[in-house]
């Protein structure tokens, strides 16, 4: 019972997180995380344009809230929107922008689109960047298109934790065409990366983290316990040579 609960409230996150990115086509949609409060369901929408879907006094957050709760049976839905810090290294906000120039401009200029977007992901600092398009471009024929540069991992667990992946549609009168974005950010930790210590450089040591504040305690404890010992021997023995006297 209690496996089907936990499936049960998955699925229902991810339908919530479906029915989001479906409505909020062409703001820069992200992603949606799903937070449980005691006040009711934390829904917090991740994009790189927050002006456009909060809207004019906030009246879209306002359908949005009245569609969640009339079609999820949520309570108290509260929406929070957090903008995006640096969209241009954001797989699923790639893939969305692709998807709209080549909506906008059509297929005759898919090179250039693509070379932009790989030269600005490059520039914000990525390590690596892979876009693949497939579909009808620009010939009666299906093709594959794929543009990379920099390094990227294809396997392992940093190709599963380390590689921002997306993927996006675009409806053209000749068909729908398939954006697949694959990002590496420069925060990725590379199990592979060597650093070269300059000749008599020393390499940092890691900073030791402070101790809890009860074995701290402890620790200034201890000098004041062997310093009364010592003062209650020393009374002993002043006392014992007084006696004998």
């Amino acid at each position: 019972m209690i496996e089907r609960k936990f499936i049960s409230e998955k699925m229902k996150e991810f339908s919530i997180q479906e029915h989001i990115s479906e409505n909020l086509h062409g703001v820069g949609h992200s992603k949606t995380k799903v937070v449980r409060t005691p006040l009711g369901e934390k829904i917090i929408v991740y994009v790189s344009r927050p002006g456009l879907i909060v809207g004019k006094k906030g009246a879209n957050i306002k359908q949005l809230t009245k569609t969640l709760k009339k079609t999820f049976n949520l309570e108290n839905p509260q929406i929070e929107i957090s903008e995006v810090e640096n969209p241009v290294l954001d797989a699923a906000i790639v893939a969305e922008t692709i998807a709209d120039s080549l909506e906008r401009l059509g297929t005759a200029k898919f090179k250039a689109i693509g070379h932009k977007v790989m030269t600005d992901a490059m520039n914000a600092g990525a390590l690596g960047i892979e876009i693949l398009i497939s579909g009808k471009i620009p010939s009666s024929r299906a093709k594959s298109w794929r543009f990379y540069q920099g390094y990227l991992k294809k396997c392992g667990d940093v190709a599963l934790t380390g590689v921002r992946a997306a993927h996006s549609t675009a409806h053209l009168k000749t068909g729908a065409i398939g954006v697949k974005v694959k990002i590496m950010p420069p925060e990725t930790q590379l199990p592979d990366k060597v650093t070269l210590l300059e000749e008599g450089e020393k390499q940092e040591e890691p900073k030791a983290e402070p101790a809890p504040k009860e074995e701290q305690k402890k620790a200034e404890e201890k000098p004041k316990r062997k310093r009364k010992k010592k003062e209650a021997k020393d009374a002993g023995k002043s006392e014992g040579t007084k006696a004998a006297e």
